[in-house]
């Protein structure tokens, strides 16, 4: 009897493979990585103005395999887009094969960028700010490594996400499901959302980084707005017109009747 493979098990077969392909070499950067750990934890004690502490056997371990671990994630990036990219490539039309490529670089260039602009910008402000504000006081700062380590993780991934959000707001345009016309509409409404979203994902939830958060979100909207209107679809009226003026009647052809 011939044996016959099943579509769910040929897939479930290549996402094992191409994870295994990530894995190691996520992996593989790690062991690279970690040798320049202390270079990179001296990198981001930048803003501190005192040496890190450690209270613990392995916090100053664990500390280096963070940082160590997030830069082997970004150094894997080509390979983790290009698996993803092998992955569904059978699955998609020539003209969505033409556009797949330049969007897996367009997304890892903003995460890149954000994470960039999180350390560069973002996290000097946020760090000074708190230790000045502990120095004013005549208290002396004392952190410790895993703390600090953990606190400028959180902030790097959340900024390298948060800057993905133009290019999510152009594809959902490209796609028509949603337009340039409707994201200004509800810019409001997306403000609220961002200080929301900033609030809850900022690691102190102070109204100081919570600012820091929601002030650059805003921004990427007004560029996601932009991105939108350049290469979105141009929608019909009643495209434009059916979210926005739910109250306009409509006649038995089922249009909105000015």
């Amino acid at each position: 009897m011939q044996h016959v493979v099943h579509p769910l098990a040929l897939h479930i077969q290549a996402v094992k493979r191409r994870l295994l392909i990530i894995g190691a070499t996520v992996v593989g950067s790690l062991v690279l990585t970690f040798t320049f750990s202390s270079e990179m934890v001296a990198w981001l004690n930048r803003p501190f103005p005192n040496q890190l502490a450690f209270y613990g056997p392995t916090e100053a371990l664990f500390a280096s395999i963070k940082v160590s671990l997030l830069a082997a994630v970004i150094l894997s990036l080509p390979v983790i887009f290009y698996q993803c990219w092998k992955f569904i490539e059978p699955a998609l039309l020539p003209t969505e094969q033409r556009w797949a490529i330049p969007l897996f670089m367009i997304a890892g260039g903003l995460f890149a960028l954000g994470l960039v602009f999180c350390n560069v910008v973002i996290l000097p402000l946020v760090i000074e700010w708190f230790v000045s504000f502990g120095l004013d006081r005549d208290v002396t700062p004392q952190l410790s490594v895993g703390t600090y380590i953990d606190f400028n993780v959180k902030f790097l991934l959340i900024f390298g996400c948060a800057f993905e959000l133009p290019l999510a707001m152009t594809l959902a345009a490209m796609t028509g499901f949603v337009s340039a016309h409707q994201f200004a509409h509800y810019r409001k409404h997306a403000i609220l959302l961002c200080l929301i979203v900033s609030a809850v994902v900022t690691p102190d939830a102070t109204l100081f980084t919570m600012l820091l958060m929601a002030v650059p979100l805003m921004a990427l909207y007004e560029v996601g707005i932009l991105g939108a209107r350049l290469f979105g679809r141009n929608p019909t009226h009643s495209d434009v017109d059916l979210p926005l003026d739910p109250d306009l009647p409509i006649d038995t052809a089922g249009t909105r009747v000015r």
